[in-house]
């Protein structure tokens, strides 16, 4: 058995060519696994559960397709998608989990979170978090007609973007001491998060032993995941 982990796919009406391979893995990885986590930023934008995008529909009637087969599917809010609901959820068979977790996998204990909040160098990025998950924000900003808030997003998108191509890679990276306290704080031997699109597996010594952060890519020209099995913890990649 196996276990399956991906974020940072962005999908979105226009980039087609994510969208099927998402469905794609759906259909020869994730039918193969024992349950399946989305770790944030699975949607490029995401303005409510009432949000018409035929998108959206496709991609619920998918993932329920796949809890229907036994398939847990599982997620966690990225900066993306943070609005993603209970309704989407009940839609797709989605379980909706905290921001941060922590797994017991095949004797294996494995911290997961989107990867967003271990960023503290870009203090501008975590005062917009702060702001945009406060919870009368988050309500009055569902209250507005549909197309204000894509208006909104898509305004919001541009800035976040520009502000990135003033910014450093060190800044817009992980900190490591946040990643050490995450460690400390959880007692677990590795963590699973996206965020930063930086695919890789990093060893850190920590006293006498060694622990282990796995990043998830962006689902850009390729897909990849983390498969997690009684044996090891791998990083894929795989065409769309």
């Amino acid at each position: 058995m196996s276990t399956l982990f991906i974020a940072d796919l962005h999908l979105s009406e226009q980039e087609p060519a994510i969208t099927a391979g998402f469905l794609r893995f759906l259909r020869e990885d994730a039918i193969q696994a024992e349950s399946l986590y989305i770790l944030g930023d699975f949607f490029d934008y995401w303005i409510g559960d009432d949000d018409p995008n035929p998108l959206h529909t496709k991609i619920a009637q998918a993932l329920h397709e796949l809890k229907l087969k036994g398939i847990s599917c599982y997620f966690i809010h990225g900066n993306r998608d943070f609005l993603l609901g209970t309704r989407f959820a009940r839609e797709s068979g989605l379980i909706l989990l905290p921001q941060e977790k922590v797994l017991e996998l095949y004797g294996k204990r494995i911290l997961i979170l989107h990867g967003d909040t271990l960023c503290t160098d870009d203090i501008g990025y975590q005062q917009y978090r702060r702001r945009v998950h406060t919870p009368w924000i988050q309500r009055l900003f569902l209250l507005l007609p549909l197309f204000i808030r894509l208006k909104i997003a898509a305004k919001m998108r541009a800035g976040s973007q520009s502000a990135n191509t003033r910014k450093s890679e060190a800044i817009m990276g992980v900190n490591q001491q946040a990643v050490i306290e995450y460690f400390k704080q959880y007692q677990t031997d590795w963590m699973i998060h996206g965020h930063t699109h930086r695919a890789a597996i990093h060893d850190i010594k920590m006293g006498d032993k060694t622990v282990h952060r796995g990043v998830l890519g962006a689902w850009h020209d390729q897909g990849s995941m983390f498969k997690v099995t009684e044996t090891s913890i791998e990083l894929i990649y795989f065409p769309f």
